[in-house]
Formats: C-alpha cells, sequence, structure tokens
C-alpha cells in the first residue's frame, strides 16, 4: 500500500541518518564495507516496495559472501557507487531528520512547554503568548509533513540511483524475479483450488457411492440370514451397480488427477480419449510428433484442453466444439473453439486462469478470445521442454 510504503520510506531515512557516523567511519574499510553497505541498500529498497534484490544467497554467511563479491568487478561498477550515493544521502537525511523532528516537536508541545514556563524558540519564532504558543501547533504539523515529504524524496532518490548503478542483466534478472513472484503466488491458488476440487469430488462421489455399498451388504446380509431370495438377490444386484459405480467415480478423479493414457500413449491419443469421452460433438484434428513433449508441458496442454471443453459443456449452450493439436519439435500449440455465446472473463475465477498461470510457469502461455455472442478460442502453447 502506497502510505504503508511511505511510512517504511520515513523510517528508514530516520535510521539511515543515525547510522551515518558509522557509515562515515567504515570507509577505512573500503571495498568491504561498500558491499556491505550496498546489500544493505537493496533490502532497503526492496523493505520499502521498491523492485530491487538483494544479491546475498539466503544460507550464504557474510563473510564468505564479501570474499566471494571482492572479486567480482560488479563491486566497483554498482557496490561502490551505491555506498557513495548513500554517504552523500545519509548526511541529508540525517540533517533534516534532526533539525525537522526536533522543530516540529517544539512547535506542536509548545503550549505544553509554555505552561511550565519554558522558552521554546524555533528559528525566527519566539511566542510571547499563550495564543501564539497554541498558533504553534498547526504550524508544527505542517513542518512535520514536510518533513516527511522530504525524507521520502531522499528514499526515491535512492531507489532512483541503486537503478541507475545496475548492469541491464541485473535490471533482467530483477524483473524475472518479480514475474516469478507473481506467477508463484497465481499458482498457490489454483493448487489449492484444485485439491478442494479433488476434495470434494471424493467426498461428494466415490465415498457416498461406497458408503451405499456398505449399507447394501447389510441389507443383503440381513437377507441371507433370513434366507430370502428374491430380497437376496434384488440387494446383491443393487450393491454391485452401486459399486461399479463408485469405481467409475474413482476412476473419473484419478484420470481428473492426471489421466493414465497421457502416461502410456502421449498427448494425441490422451485428448482423443478425452474427445470421446465428451458429451459434445467434437472435431479433432492433430499433426506433428508429440514424442518430443516432456510430462510437464503435455500435461499443461492436456489440461488446458480438458478445462475448455468443460466450459463449454456448462455455459457456451452448444454441444459442438473443435480442436486442433500441432505438435513439432519447436512446441506444442493447441486451440479448442466453440460457437457459443462467449463472454468468458479468465479473470472471473475461471479454472483457465490458474492454468494460464500453469503455462506459463513451463515457459508457454494461455489466451482466450471470447467475444460476446461470437464463441470463444482457448489457445495454448508451450515449448517442448519448460524453461526452468
Amino acid at each position: 500500500m502506497p502510505h504503508f510504503h511511505s511510512g517504511r520510506r520515513v523510517l528508514t531515512e530516520i535510521i539511515a541518518g543515525a547510522v551515518f557516523p558509522v557509515i562515515l567511519a567504515s570507509v577505512v574499510v573500503l571495498p568491504i564495507s561498500a558491499i556491505a553497505v550496498a546489500e544493505a541498500d537493496r533490502r532497503r529498497a526492496l523493505f520499502c516496495g521498491a523492485p530491487s534484490m538483494p544479491l546475498r544467497p539466503p544460507g550464504q554467511s557474510w563473510r564468505s559472501w564479501i570474499r566471494l563479491r571482492l572479486g567480482d568487478w560488479a563491486l566497483w561498477r554498482t557496490d561502490l557507487p551505491v555506498f557513495l550515493t548513500a554517504l552523500v544521502l545519509c548526511a541529508l537525511s540525517l540533517i533534516v531528520s534532526f533539525f525537522g523532528l526536533i522543530s516540529t516537536s517544539v512547535l506542536v508541545f509548545n503550549p505544553v512547554l509554555w505552561a511550565f514556563g519554558i522558552e521554546a524558540v524555533v528559528g525566527p519564532f519566539k511566542p510571547m503568548s499563550l495564543q501564539q504558543a497554541w498558533v504553534a501547533v498547526p504550524v508544527g504539523l505542517l513542518l512535520g509533513v514536510v518533513t516527511a515529504a522530504v525524507l521520502t524524496a531522499i528514499s526515491l532518490l535512492r531507489d532512483a540511483s541503486l537503478k541507475a548503478f545496475l548492469t541491464a542483466s541485473e535490471q533482467d534478472l530483477i524483473a524475472k524475479l518479480d514475474k516469478l513472484r507473481s506467477s508463484r503466488a497465481s499458482l498457490t491458488e489454483a493448487f489449492e483450488a484444485e485439491r478442494q476440487r479433488i476434495e470434494r469430488d471424493l467426498h461428494d462421489g466415490a465415498q457416498q457411492e461406497l458408503m451405499a455399498v456398505v449399507l447394501r451388504l447389510g441389507m443383503l446380509e440381513a437377507a441371507a440370514l433370513t434366507r430370502e431370495e428374491t430380497s437376496l438377490s434384488r440387494q446383491a444386484t443393487s450393491a454391485r451397480e452401486q459399486a461399479e459405480h463408485a469405481l467409475e467415480r474413482l476412476r473419473q478423479t484419478v484420470r481428473d488427477i492426471h489421466p493414465r493414457e497421457l502416461s502410456d500413449f502421449g498427448l494425441k491419443v490422451a485428448v482423443e480419449e478425452l474427445a470421446a469421452r465428451s458429451p459434445l460433438r467434437i472435431e479433432f484434428t492433430a499433426t506433428g510428433e508429440d514424442s518430443l513433449l516432456s510430462s510437464p508441458t503435455a500435461a499443461a496442454i492436456y489440461f488446458s484442453i480438458s478445462e475448455a471443453l468443460t466450459n463449454i459443456t456448462k455455459h457456451a449452450e452448444v454441444d459442438q466444439a473443435w480442436i486442433e493439436l500441432r505438435c513439432g519439435g519447436a512446441g506444442v500449440w493447441a486451440r479448442v473453439r466453440d460457437e457459443g455465446k462467449g463472454g468468458v472473463d479468465i479473470a472471473a475465477g475461471s479454472g483457465l486462469a490458474g492454468l494460464r498461470e500453469r503455462m506459463r510457469s513451463i515457459g508457454g502461455d494461455l489466451e482466450i478470445n471470447s467475444p460476446v455472442g461470437g464463441g470463444t478460442e482457448v489457445t495454448a502453447s508451450a515449448p517442448c521442454e519448460p524453461t526452468w
């Protein structure tokens, strides 16, 4: 949140002003101090919400990391300029914090100081009456706001200088890290939703069916004890049918987790089987060889197609769909389309949102074109091997 980050910026600048003497004294141990200060500044920027990336690995000690950094040319290209900039800005933060905060406190508490007979003088201002002391309060509050604004500006200036000294490769790495964090959060939500779906399917489907089988078997046992042959035959038939139904529900749940056909025969056969089980009339065309596809890629494409067909069945109000699949050495491309009512919004909680993050996690993407009244096209593409 912006105001929260502003508070962090003011706090870190006050701390920076307080540690200025320490940083100034650390000049005698350059370049070690430059490495430590630059790393601390990267962590400060991250704490304040700026795009930054600390370079020291979490499990590595400061001593070993500084020793490694001393042999890197980035020390002179990045760390030393950041250190010199931090030295100047810390001195500025010290001056602004000291005079700004003290003056703000004196002005705001001027009526209290006047009541104790203390003449609180701030620059040219010297209260001559209690009324003048009370006038100083809003002036002090305004000065506090100005002080906070100046400290925030100094913090932003630190961010700008830190970014200016980064190399192009480091900036690209930070951008990739931000994208990775966003994808990880989306994938976590998608996996949790999938876990809940599996739990719900097992609880409401196979578990209930198996419970009914248990009850039928109990009735079958009672009929056997009383030698009621007609009832015995009827209960046995009902128990067998419910057991078969429960088995089919379990198979469907397992297939939704990972279809056996995908592992045994590849993506094209698995999609053909998926199309055959669908209640829709599906025209399926496939070209190329799918043997080069890795398991994560094939699974991501399969479940994207499966989710698209599920959405058509539930929402498109049509009974026909088209699937196109192209496989090759460069990767795989799949498209599912229908001529339904359209208007699909991937941001509205569709299962395709999680699948899009899954596709992106392996270096692919998933796109949806769904104008209202114009049908829906779901297009998924990915390289043969994930870009991990």
